[in-house]
């Protein structure tokens, strides 16, 4: 059935395609990837634990290793032409970005956002990890705008919790709070106007060691307007409380909001100062407030996470970039934020890459976007914004926090000139696909160097991916989308 079901799907995909486009040796969809692709097993871990990495999906991973990480295992784990056994309906929406991963007693469960599909998927995993169910846990109608980034707080890491922030990117819109493990009510919106109304790319909890009895969550702000993005940050006295806090935007002590000023590996001290009615205003006049208090005005903040040092006051987030503003960055930058260790109103702010300096290390850099900070490295992955002279596809970059040393590990692999994956994954320019959110899985599955990737193939169209959410404000969106895992990356 499992088999017939994958035929029925490439045809669907792919039209009049003869077969072979979608049955490789080992059943994959498309071209078969490389060593890792189609069913290998990796290091299972203890004897006791039943997780076994394996690709389930019938897609290939769309990643290119590149020098220095050919040892890396990858494994296509679902993707939007695959069959849920528990769940046939289900179809995986596109887009997929911000995730969060728990474990349960009868396996794990995931949450996706689907970006542009406007919803959050909850995907179901047996105890070896092998994928069984699909439904949406939002869909476009909760959703109401496009949810990007994301943070699974949990009780454990956090002190609250099991609760996914997911952020919707629009400036009139307001940052979820969904329960990983509730009662799906998919057109329930589930606000936090507790932390205020922002173009919101992620809402990062620090965890419970940075701050005792404290909540303290870092935002990221998406915005390339007139204000442009902010670092924000929601401060409460209660643990686990999200509604009764402040909200605080990050500027400069000597109040210069120029993000150019900020030169590479020189430190600045930045501060938080408060926006007022933060709960009742609009996000315009939140805008507003910002530059009135002369906030760092960035070009575009996209993600944000913290060093796993066993603190967690020691942040990275990335300025994606813009084209259109010279006070701003225009290929990007990552930024080293550390927080004071009594007060998080007061912090330290280092420029650590600059993809401006194109002589620099960080030369290549292509709007980065996503950002995952473990033990010793933070990975870093592009969302190319299509600039003239682009002249590669996105890259996933390792950055050593103790060297400052910066290396490619992937590049997406578009399978450009190959016509039987074309037929199926379309055709696209330099940067036309793009990474969501990266998650280091190591603890929760227990294999050390694990994690998962998800890919944003923005070529891959399909009747079959329409609307598949089962709102009303996404019945256009057709993309597909993949999860892969990866192992024998150093955390």
């Amino acid at each position: 059935m499992e088999k017939l079901f994958t035929k029925m799907m490439c045809l669907l995909l792919a039209g009049a395609l003869v077969m072979t486009a979608c049955e490789g040796p080992q059943g994959d969809a498309g071209p078969q990837g490389d060593k890792g692709d189609a069913g290998d097993k990796g290091d299972t871990g203890d004897a006791a634990n039943e997780v076994v990495l394996a690709s389930h999906s019938t897609t290939s991973t769309f990643l290119k290793k590149l020098p220095g990480f050919e040892s890396v295992e990858t494994f296509s784990l679902l993707g939007s032409a695959d069959y849920f056994p528990e769940s046939p309906a289900y179809v995986f929406g596109g887009a997929a970005d911000g995730a969060g991963l728990l474990k349960t007693d009868n396996g794990f469960v995931m949450v996706v956002n689907n970006e542009d599909n406007i919803a959050v998927s909850r995907i179901t995993f047996d105890k070896t990890f092998r994928p069984l169910k699909g439904e949406y846990l939002l869909n476009s109608d909760g959703g109401q705008k496009r949810l990007c980034s994301a943070t699974l707080a949990t009780p454990e890491e956090h002190g609250f919790g099991p609760l996914f922030l997911t952020c919707s990117e629009n400036n009139s819109a307001q940052i979820h709070g969904l329960n990983p493990l509730a009662a799906a009510t998919p057109s329930v919106s589930n606000f936090l106007p507790g932390l205020g109304r922002w173009y919101a790319e992620n809402a990062v909890p620090l965890p419970k060691t940075a701050y005792t009895g404290k909540t303290v969550i870092v935002i990221g702000d998406d915005d390339s307007g007139t204000d442009g993005g902010q670092v924000a940050l929601y401060v409460s006295g209660t643990v686990g409380d999200l509604e009764n806090g402040s909200v605080y935007v990050m500027r400069r002590v000597d109040q210069n909001p120029r993000e150019v000023d900020v030169t590479l590996n020189n430190t600045v001290d930045v501060e938080f100062v408060k926006i007022e009615n933060h709960k009742t205003i609009t996000g315009a006049q939140t805008n507003a407030a910002a530059t009135a208090l002369k906030a760092l005005s960035l070009g575009r903040v996209e993600d944000i996470d913290y060093r796993k040092d066993g603190v967690g006051r020691e942040l990275y987030f990335n300025a994606t970039g813009q084209d259109n503003n010279s006070d701003r960055t225009k290929y990007g930058r990552t930024y080293k934020l550390v927080l004071d260790a009594t007060d998080p109103l007061k912090g330290k702010l280092t420029l650590i890459l600059d993809g401006d300096d194109r002589a620099g290390k960080a030369k290549t850099f292509q709007d980065p976007d996503n950002i995952m900070v473990t033990t010793n490295y933070a990975y870093i992955t592009e969302d190319p914004n299509q600039y003239a002279g682009i002249d590669h596809d996105a890259y996933l970059y390792q950055y050593n926090l103790k060297t400052g040393e910066l290396k490619k590990v992937f590049e997406l692999n578009h399978y450009r000139g190959q016509a039987d994956a074309e037929a199926i994954y379309g055709t696209s320019n330099f940067g036309g696909w793009e990474y969501g959110a990266m998650l280091d899985v190591s603890d929760i599955l227990g294999i050390p160097n694990t994690f998962t990737l998800n890919i944003q193939v923005h070529s891959w169209h399909s009747p079959y991916f329409k609307g598949v959410d089962g709102g009303s404000l996404a019945t256009s969106f057709d993309e597909g989308s993949q999860i892969v895992v990866l192992h024998g990356l150093p955390r």
